[in-house]
């Protein structure tokens, strides 16, 4: 049998902030996900894919208030649309009738998969797959907490212990891989709050993020092209044993005559750090920047041709989209009207290119000894939410791709299982951010949002010495409320709103506000403990606090100890 000239990993990450954001998420992107995956399998064509969710996604999904609010969300609508389209055919314009009718039909499809298909649980429909070997999940820090800039280690090591028990709560497994959040990454070295943060500090020494995936028994990560540039490989002998579901339970240093000087390569894997024999060691795989930009960018990659569907143009109310991208300008009013047919030509074109590129790559891309790579990471909302038409382009792609003989479509685990790294890498700090480093949430903006974050942290810390091991009923309960709004506080995605102005005021807002609740409860914990007074309206508000942030329900404050 002919061998593939190597294999291709495609990476989605799926995450949305504890945000009514998710409606649009599960609508646009993660049902559609699913109908991708489910047709190939019916065809006898396993995705291979390999999918992240956030636990604070999982979370919510699973949180009985979405399945109720997310079945009255498609239920308005699939109405909205039926009145769009009675508007559009009184002003005598037939064919954005008929588009109105189409979104009226897809709303009640959706609808009727939710309900009827997944029985209200999407995270279920997820796992099944996975059981089946059709996908692998991925699991990502707990809430989306930035690494890299947390103050405490112990800040890091409860958003990945967190990550693992919901994984394992979920899928009942443990997670092979993890998202790092923005991808953003930090090696061993001497730490010091940033001097824009304005929060002076004596430098003190910190782990490698690697150190703590590999006590926590991750066998691998992702990072961004830029990132293999600054860093210096170091050959390495293997020792395989899966414990902890790790593919490898040893890596060593060889002689230093055999150093590597050749190049790095984002076609292959890596161990990370210099201290790996100091830990479980864990992989990476590097992005590779040009199929990875042929789907994302707007400007350069599929997502902007003109036929697809325009993501920015909405027709009120109802925020429902009827015109095509048409041009290069960002002049809205000259938006054309959407004409599916022409879109799913260019589907066709283009899930043929991007068969053509992965091959072409592979072909070009020959590490010495090893099977290459191409690693293709994305959000997951780009399909769908952005690209309206990005789950039939990839279901298109990866049918074709996982009948090519050239091309082993695999998931990330099945690829490194079989063609385990062979040589180290020391990586510098970064991110996927704009810049490739941390600024898109540490600047000028955001730097207030991190002097809350630090005497959040360094509070919580002290409230857990103090009060962790207490065997009071309602002091851990408070503890561990305390311990969700810390977390929730910690997201990345408030600094990404308030730098992109995306939604600025709304970052701020969400910051400040579970800011306000942690302050809130930590004096409560403390006066509850001493034997104080709590009164009637501040067992209330916690109660108001309790019954709105739920997630987590096996939290340990002892993780912060």
């Amino acid at each position: 049998m002919k061998q593939p000239l190597g294999a291709f990993v495609m990476i989605l990450h799926g995450h949305i902030p504890y945000a009514n954001m998710l409606y649009e998420a599960a609508a646009e992107t993660y049902i559609p996900l699913l109908w991708c995956i489910e047709e190939l399998a019916a065809e006898g064509i396993s995705a291979n894919i390999t999918i992240s969710l956030s636990p604070i996604t999982i979370e919510q999904l699973s949180d009985e208030r979405f399945r109720q609010w997310f079945q009255t969300y498609l239920g308005e609508k699939s109405h909205r649309a039926h009145l769009d389209s009675q508007e559009f055919a009184q002003h005598g314009d037939d064919h954005l009738s008929y588009l109105a009718e189409q979104w009226k039909e897809r709303y009640r499809a959706l609808l009727e998969a939710f309900v009827e298909g997944y029985d209200r649980d999407l995270v279920a429909a997820f796992r099944r797959l996975q059981d089946a070997g059709h996908i692998e999940i991925m699991t990502c820090g707990a809430t989306h907490g930035y690494f890299p800039l947390l103050h405490e280690d112990a800040s890091i090591k409860a958003q990945i212990k967190q990550a693992v028990r919901t994984y394992e709560r979920h899928f009942e497994r443990r997670p092979r891989g993890i998202w790092l959040p923005e991808c953003a990454y930090r090696p061993r070295a001497e730490w010091a709050p940033p001097p824009i943060i304005g929060y002076p500090e004596t430098p003190r020494l910190r782990k490698g993020i690697e150190e703590f995936l590999g006590e926590n028994g991750f066998d691998y990560f992702v990072v961004d092209t830029h990132m293999l540039g600054g860093g210096h490989p170091l050959p390495v002998n293997v020792s395989r044993e899966d414990t902890l579901g790790k593919a490898w339970s040893h890596i060593r240093h060889v002689r230093e005559a055999s150093r590597y000087d050749g190049p790095n390569t984002p076609y292959r894997p890596y161990f990370v750090g210099g201290r790996f024999e100091d830990h479980p060691p864990v992989a990476v795989l590097v992005r590779d920047p040009e199929t990875s930009q042929q789907v994302w960018s707007g400007w350069h990659g599929y997502p902007g041709d003109y036929n697809y569907l325009e993501f920015h143009k909405k027709h009120q109310p109802g925020d429902l989209r009827y015109w095509r991208v048409t041009d290069d300008r960002n002049d809205l009013a000259a938006k054309a009207p959407y004409e599916p047919q022409w879109a799913d030509e260019r589907l066709h074109q283009h899930a043929g290119h991007f068969l053509w590129l992965v091959r072409d790559k592979l072909r070009r891309a020959q590490p010495e000894g090893e099977m290459p790579v191409v690693c293709a990471p994305f959000d997951a909302e780009l399909f769908g939410h952005w690209w309206h038409e990005g789950p039939r382009w990839m279901t298109k792609a990866l049918r074709w791709m996982n009948l090519d003989p050239d091309i082993a479509v695999m998931k990330a685990s099945d690829y490194l299982g079989n063609h385990s790294p062979d040589r180290a890498v020391t990586l510098p700090e970064g991110s996927w951010g704009a810049g490739g480093g941390h600024h898109v949430w540490m600047n000028e903006e955001t730097a207030w949002t991190w002097h809350l974050i630090y005497d959040t942290e360094k509070d919580y810390r002290a409230l857990v010495g103090e009060h962790g091991r207490s065997a009071d009923k309602t002091v851990q309960r408070l503890l561990k409320q305390a311990a969700r709004e810390l977390m929730l506080m910690q997201a990345s995605d408030w600094q990404f709103l308030i730098t992109t102005w995306s939604a600025h005021d709304y970052g701020c807002q969400r910051l400040r506000f579970h800011f306000d609740d942690f302050k809130f409860i930590g004096d409560l914990t403390r006066r509850f403990a001493a034997g104080g007074t709590v009164s009637a309206d501040e067992r209330a508000r916690f109660e108001r606090i309790s019954a709105r942030d739920t997630p987590f329900a096996d939290i340990d404050p002892l993780w912060w100890e």
